[in-house]
């Protein structure tokens, strides 16, 4: 049986690595960062490590039931989505993810565009 990219990557040692410079990079940028102002960081950091250990095949914690309800209250664009998909892209080359993983990562993450731009 094939490892889980979670596995193959380290789990969640690696992962949360991979969260905080995603956040890194988040905060920094003009336009999905102030989605993250007044927000509690250290609870959605351990939020989104679980979602990413998710993608990338590792112990599932959030339906998208869980997805949708965190993004409700958000006026997120399509903009906002693509941009947060080049950011994940970006962190993931920085951790020698390699390319085909990185496209099954961002895969998965687009198959729940519909649950954030909806909400």
């Amino acid at each position: 049986m094939e490892k889980s990219l979670f596995d193959k990557y380290g789990g969640f040692s690696t992962v949360s690595k991979i969260v905080m410079r995603l956040y890194d990079k988040l905060l920094d940028d003009d336009d999905v960062g102030p989605f993250f102002d007044d927000v509690d960081m250290p609870r959605l950091i351990d939020h989104q490590t679980k979602f990413v250990a998710t993608l990338m095949g590792g112990p599932a914690s959030f339906t998208d039931t869980h997805i949708q309800r965190a993004h409700h209250n958000l006026d997120i664009e399509p903009l906002h989505f693509d941009r947060l998909k080049d950011l994940i892209a970006e962190t993931l080359e920085e951790f020698d993810v390699a390319p085909e993983d990185i496209e099954t990562v961002l895969a998965a993450f687009e198959a729940r565009r519909s649950l954030l731009l909806d909400a």
